[in-house]
């Protein structure tokens, strides 16, 4: 038994919380996992988890050794990693996470350029709209948009994500008769709004008063909005607005070659909306090794 390596899987196992998890994770059986597990207990002469079939437990000594490994995995992780004296040198996995539209449109290129840069590195990409446990799913590194609400994340902010109302030119010369595209918040109750659900308060669209707006500068107005479509993917919400299903209230990165080539435009640019940060964030548990920092650095470069 290469008792690193079942250190190293005990250690997954326990952050994912299933066995399944970490085998497809290092592409092997959920057998050959749980047998690696049996053979560190073995050896150690003591109970580390307690199984049962819906779920994973440690025991008393397993907590003390999952604390204990989990420093010394990471610890020889960055050891290793520092012996690597050129960056063209950096190889291995590096597990990224980010939101669909965020991570196609803009992470892909990056990671594009950063394995052109450094060919033994591999990228596994997922891509999600929804919340990620960084730990559970053995992320090294995300790019979250908004406010941080996990203080304990090792965190660097990387830029701003401006969000704008946007309609595409088919939406404006489809409105009915009597109907203007909006010049105030109130006039969105007569258009049909494509509501982005992965948001708090998804339907209350804010907007505060700029210099040029008919209420006086800094005025906040929240309008509860309608429509007939809403949904939890930025891709959907961006193929819904360039449609002309509807206004979207939206990042403009998720439209920008459509706003360059003119066929998405900003509605009401007098009235600003919320800004929010962009940081890459990991786990405090994950010790960034050379190639994390290099690509950390590769993406704070391009988007700071």
């Amino acid at each position: 038994m290469d008792k690193l390596s079942a250190m190293g899987t005990f250690v997954r196992v326990v952050e994912s919380g299933s066995f399944s998890a970490v085998a497809d994770e290092i592409r092997t059986t959920q057998s050959a996992v749980s047998k690696q597990v049996a053979a560190l207990e073995k050896a150690l002469g003591t109970k580390l988890l307690v199984r049962t079939t819906r779920s994973l437990a440690l025991t008393e000594e397993g907590e003390r050794y999952f604390e204990q490994a989990r420093r010394l995995v990471a610890e020889i992780a960055e050891a290793e990693s520092g012996l690597i004296t050129g960056e063209g040198q950096l190889r291995g996995w590096i597990r990224v996470a980010a939101s669909v539209g965020f991570g196609r449109l803009k992470l892909m290129p990056l990671v594009r350029s950063f394995m052109a840069a450094h060919p033994d590195v591999k990228i596994d990409l997922r891509l999600n709209d929804g919340f990620i446990d960084l730990v559970e799913q053995g992320i090294d590194v995300s790019v979250r948009i908004g406010e941080l609400r996990d203080s304990g994340l090792i965190a660097r902010r990387i830029g701003t994500s401006h969000r704008m109302l946007l309609a595409s030119r088919d939406y404006l010369r489809s409105l009915p008769k009597g109907i203007r595209a909006p010049v105030n918040p109130q006039d969105l109750q007569a258009h049909d709004c494509i509501v982005y659900t992965g948001m708090f308060n998804s339907n209350v669209w804010t907007f505060t008063a700029g210099a040029g707006a008919s209420e006086s500068k800094g005025t906040i107005k929240s309008i509860r909005v309608e429509g007939h479509i809403k949904t939890n993917s930025s891709e959907v919400q961006r193929s819904a607005v360039t449609t002309g299903m509807g206004i979207g209230f939206s990042p403009t990165w998720l439209f920008d070659a459509e706003l360059a080539k003119g066929d998405v435009v900003r509605l009401m640019p007098d009235w600003e909306s919320p800004q929010s940060p962009i940081h890459l964030v990991s786990p405090p548990e994950r010790k960034h090794s050379a190639k994390v920092r290099a690509f950390v650095a590769h993406i704070a470069a391009t988007l700071t």
